[in-house]
């Protein structure tokens, strides 16, 4: 059998996000204008065949056909529940966005994020709709997904508990934006249950389709506080947690108001003059709309008084909407994580910003084919899909005395429709990759599939941290010039995915998928694949429970 992988396609990333937004890709091959003018013209309001208002849209299990939770459960159109629904009151706000009873306060974070740059949020949340013109029942909304942007309309049914909305809402009660794009966001992924639990920088990629950086706060840059400065100024995205250290304590509130293992979205950075002191502060907000920081220049705390009133009144401190200020000290102590998604990608450690070379891969792990496995199981890991990208100039910005001259690296490698699957009992695989670099005799005049022969003698020049359950594990590495192979795999063999393998650098590489044929009997690869391949000098792969390090990547546990 041979890899099906889809291919490869280059494009450079620009600010405004990966992937053509102009020629967006019609998800379920719905075309909004289309089905608009039919409603129109029939005067009878949308009601959306791919995901209709029922039981299977709520979710499958704790959402699913008869549980409690979706007792008394009632579809409604914002018609229905007051006399003047809007879109959008008075601009999208980072207010717009309230905590109902689903778990997905890490989607919330990222959404009011989002509001914070208003040329990505007019792409995501198009604001050409009304319930007043040319309403019919129908709306859009645009998310990147695996290197391309795509469409997906809704029908304003939403679903609602005694009179009130059940899940995200807005502070404003007749404003329905961002409800609207939950659910579309609920329609891709497959139900509104699916939402439940995840990582803020999801929610950052399908709004942007730009690259992540993760910054661990026990060990901060000295720079930090300008590297966020930077990141919001170029309209970067920005969320946080607190560590956890078992899943009883997710959901937790501190003794000063904070959620453990909750995701915060970053809203501002200000400097204020107290006594002639400069203090740097840090605005966060949280996506249930209250639970607020109670210390140091919290609301009404005694820190404000001590600067200029104007100044106080411009920081507009005192609103109980979730958001809070505090000192960027205090923020280093009680927060562990910080997660940036670079828009351009942009590099946040320079002043002057740059432009990223994108290479994409699409692939498949396939039982039996292309899924080998990681580097334990040596008997079928040459049997993963195999790309090859050549980095023929180095960076630009070479420390001098630091070695040989490198080529800056980041690598994403992003699992497929995963929570579309969990209604099926499949939940995220573990995954990760390995980069080698491919030797002179072999550079340059071979692109065949490398066998175990290779891997028996190779080690990887880079790799993943570990193999992890999550969407998505990135990392950036330093590499010479040079000719390299990448292999993405799954940790267990015999796993299917499909998977898509995003490889940014400073200066443009090339990228080449090795399609050879890959022959081999399953069951007998699978004997050898659990024998283990004694004498291999490979080094050990450990998988991670995505659990044990939740608010290390930022994830946000479902309620």
């Amino acid at each position: 059998m041979a890899a099906q992988a889809a291919g490869v396609r280059r494009q450079r990333a620009a600010a405004e996000g990966l992937g053509s937004h102009q020629n967006v890709v019609k998800y379920m091959g719905q075309d909004f204008e289309a089905l608009r003018r039919q409603c129109l013209d029939s005067g009878v309001l949308f009601k959306d065949p791919e995901f209709p208002a029922c039981p299977s849209a709520l979710g499958y299990k704790d959402l699913g056909p008869g549980s409690p939770q979706t007792q008394g459960v009632v579809w409604r159109r914002p018609t229905e529940l007051c006399p003047s629904p809007q879109f959008i009151v008075g601009g999208a706000t980072r207010t717009d966005v309230c905590q109902g009873d689903l778990g997905d306060c890490w989607l919330l974070a990222a959404i009011a994020s989002l509001t914070l740059n208003e040329k990505l949020l007019s792409r995501v949340v198009p604001g050409d709709q009304s319930f007043q013109e040319n309403y019919a029942g129908i709306f859009r909304f645009q998310f990147w997904q695996y290197g391309e942007w795509v469409e997906v309309v809704v029908d304003d049914r939403l679903p609602t508990k005694d009179g009130e909305l059940l899940f995200l809402h807005s502070a404003e009660g007749t404003e329905f934006w961002s409800a609207l794009l939950e659910k579309a966001y609920a329609k891709l992924n497959g139900s509104y249950e699916a939402l439940a639990g995840g990582s803020t920088v999801e929610g950052f990629e399908d709004f942007t389709g730009g690259i992540l950086e993760f910054y661990d706060l026990r060990k901060p840059p000295a720079n930090l506080y300008r590297l966020i400065q930077k990141a919001l100024r170029a309209g970067s995205l920005l969320g946080c947690s607190i560590d956890v250290s078992s899943a009883a304590e997710a959901e937790a509130v501190t003794r000063q108001k904070l959620v453990k293992s909750h995701a915060y979205s970053v809203t501002g950075v200000e400097e204020v003059d107290v006594g002639g002191r400069p203090e740097q502060l840090i605005r966060l907000r949280n996506p249930w709309g209250e639970v607020e920081w109670t210390g140091a220049w919290s609301d009404d705390a005694p820190e404000w008084s001590r600067i200029d009133p104007r100044r106080r009144q411009e920081l507009d401190n005192k609103a109980e909407d979730g958001e809070f200020w505090m000192s960027f000290p205090d923020f280093l102590v009680q927060f562990s994580r910080l997660e940036i998604c670079n828009l351009s990608p942009d590099s946040l450690s320079s002043e002057e910003a740059h432009k990223w070379s994108l290479v994409l891969f699409q692939g498949r792990w396939a039982r039996g084919a292309t899924a080998g496995g990681c580097q334990n199981y040596p008997a079928t890991y040459w049997t993963n899909p195999q790309f090859k990208i050549h980095l023929d100039e180095a960076d630009e910005d070479q420390e001098e005395g630091v070695g040989e001259p490198c080529c800056t690296v980041l690598l994403g490698l992003m699992q497929k429709d995963r929570r579309r699957r969990r209604r099926l009992g499949q939940g995220l695989l573990s995954i990760g990759f390995a980069v080698y670099q491919v030797p002179e005799e072999l550079a340059g005049h071979t692109d065949a599939h490398l066998g175990r022969d290779f891997f028996r003698g190779h080690q990887p020049a880079a790799c993943s941290d570990t193999h992890i359950s999550l969407r998505e594990v990135w990392g950036r590495v330093r590499l010479p010039p040079g000719e390299y192979l990448l292999v993405p795999s799954t940790f267990e063999p015999f796993k299917d995915s499909d998977f898509c393998l995003r490889v940014f650098s400073e200066k443009k590489a090339r990228g080449l998928e090795i399609e050879d044929v890959v022959a081999g009997n399953p069951c007998e690869m699978r004997a050898r694949a659990i024998e283990g391949g004694t004498g291999w000098l490979l080094p050990r792969v450990y998988q991670v429970d995505p659990g044990a390090l939740a608010s290390r990547v930022g994830w946000a546990h479902p309620q």
